[in-house]
């Protein structure tokens, strides 16, 4: 995370606190919450169970809306990052910042999956750290460049593009319009073009063909930013905006994916609405508590994750946190406790490590500078 990125979000703290929400979810707390969940009956699991796990196809799931979420919170850094260099002459370090960022997360996400130690072409170019450094180098140098307006039309004719390729032209490999697993474009062009390892042997979710709308997820993040930095806008306009807009655009995307279906694995345009929407949404409520009713005593989590997300994404990665927490309530306490409290007590303390680690570097001001 840079310093600039930190300054920013020091005066805004809702988009740190949103952003380690959004962290919170993949650094334990869907752990936790799946324990506390297997607590309950069959019947409270049978309806809260399915939320934390991705839909296998079509349809949304909460657990389903945390990648967008982050996607789009890396749009709204984009503006936190370079709008101070925006309508000037241009700057080659402008240009180097973004690269540079670009990059080390694509290297990042290279090393994380794997990295070389495997011969080629059993590397996996492609994941969830790359997609989201293309995000940012696309929407960076947009925004750099562009106006709002031409965002706002690039974000629109790419998912109306993405839309009529599915919908009007047929998949070469199948010679159907289609948007099942088996046949679909997204698919037809990562076993087209795609080199190394996939993530589904032949094809990869975070492929070569859905990172265009992803991108438009990323743009998403850029207008929110905009609107909650602006100085023009009444605090109520922005709050409206982001709820009522929020909810408009969820209910557009569920009414588009009885055509188009909402599935996150292709990023459809329907899903892209659907995430967007709710992005939206919890922008909103951040902003409301977090920075103009200004209760801030239960976000101190939040933060210190927000602050550094890629350094205990990464840290969670190589180090399991899970197996260290048994060392401490496993053995004989887990027998004494029952497997399903024992599983709780696990991922409390797995939990209580990643808050651990990431309230000291908050502490003492260390940060993953990408």
């Amino acid at each position: 995370m840079s310093k600039d990125v930190t300054e920013a979000a020091r005066r805004m703290v809702s988009v740190d606190a949103l952003r380690g929400f959004d962290m919170f979810w993949l650094v334990g707390g869907t752990g936790l919450a799946l324990a506390i969940v297997k607590l309950f009956g069959p019947g409270v699991q049978a309806v809260l169970l399915p939320q934390f796990d991705h839909c296998k196809w079509a349809g949304c799931t909460f657990y389903d809306l945390i990648y967008p979420l982050f996607i789009f919170v890396v749009g709204m850094s984009v503006v936190f990052s370079i709008e101070k260099y925006k309508g000037g002459e241009k700057n080659r370090r402008v240009y180097k910042r973004i690269a540079r960022r670009f990059v080390l997360l694509f290297v990042l996400g290279v090393l994380f999956y794997g990295g070389f130690n495997r011969p080629w072409p059993d590397i996996r170019l492609l994941g969830v750290l790359q997609r989201i450094a293309i995000c940012y180098l696309v929407a960076a140098l947009l925004y750099y460049h562009f106006s709002i307006e031409t965002l706002a039309g690039v974000a629109a004719g790419v998912l109306i593009g993405y839309w009529a390729l599915f919908t009007f032209v047929p998949v070469p490999s199948t010679g159907l319009c289609s948007f099942t697993v088996d046949s679909n474009w997204h698919r037809f062009m990562d076993e087209l073009l795609l080199p190394g390892r996939k993530y589904d042997g032949t094809w990869d979710n975070n492929g070569l063909l859905a990172t265009l709308p992803a991108v438009a997820t990323c743009l998403l993040g850029v207008f929110a930013a905009l609107l909650i930095k602006s100085d023009r806008i009444p605090d109520k306009r922005k709050l409206a905006v982001c709820i009522s807009g929020g909810l408009l655009m969820v209910a557009l995307g569920w009414l588009w994916g009885f055509q188009f279906p909402v599935i996150k694995r292709i990023w459809s345009p329907s899903y892209v609405l659907v995430a967007g929407g709710y992005s939206y949404v919890l922008l909103g409520l951040f902003y409301l508590v977090v920075d103009v009713w200004q209760y801030r005593k239960w976000v101190g989590p939040f933060v210190w994750i927000g602050a550094n997300p890629l350094t205990i994404y990464l840290a969670r990665e190589f180090v399991d946190f899970n197996a260290f927490a048994e060392r401490f309530v496993g053995g004989s306490i887990a027998n004494a406790v029952g497997p399903d409290v024992a599983y709780l007590l696990q991922m409390i303390v797995s939990l209580a490590l990643s808050l651990l680690v990431v309230w000291f570097l908050y502490r003492k001001k260390i940060f993953l500078r990408v």
